[in-house]
């Protein structure tokens, strides 16, 4: 559920007085915050928020595009490292392919010794 258009978009107070006080110096230097919560404004346009995702500082570059959104979005707090195959799940034997080759490989080393015996 949303936030009621009566109370307008959520943003914590000092963020929105950093905010303010870089558009009205015309500055660029990037603004700390670990309001994660807040909502993007379109005043806030062309700066550098700083977004704390409980490890480190993520960068968000804020573009017409984000208004509307929350920075916390932009920050992801965890790491998608992959899925499971199925290979890794057989002890990291794969089904089919690498069993056949090794015993197309086997059958002519072996017939190979026998003519040299002779």
């Amino acid at each position: 559920m949303s936030r009621s258009i009566k109370k307008g978009p959520f943003v914590e107070e000092k963020l929105a007085k950093r905010v303010a006080k870089a558009n009205k110096a015309n500055q660029t230097q990037i603004i700390k915050t670990y309001s994660r919560s807040s909502t993007i404004t379109p005043d806030m346009i062309g700066l550098n928020i700083n977004v704390y995702n409980g490890k480190s500082w993520v960068t968000v570059y804020v573009t017409d595009n984000l208004v509307g959104h929350k920075l916390g979005e932009f920050a992801p707090t965890r790491i998608f490292r992959s899925h499971t195959g199925s290979d890794k799940k057989s002890g990291g034997k794969s089904s089919s392919a690498p069993s056949a080759a090794p015993a197309a490989a086997a059958a002519p080393a072996a017939a190979a010794p026998a003519p040299a015996a002779e």
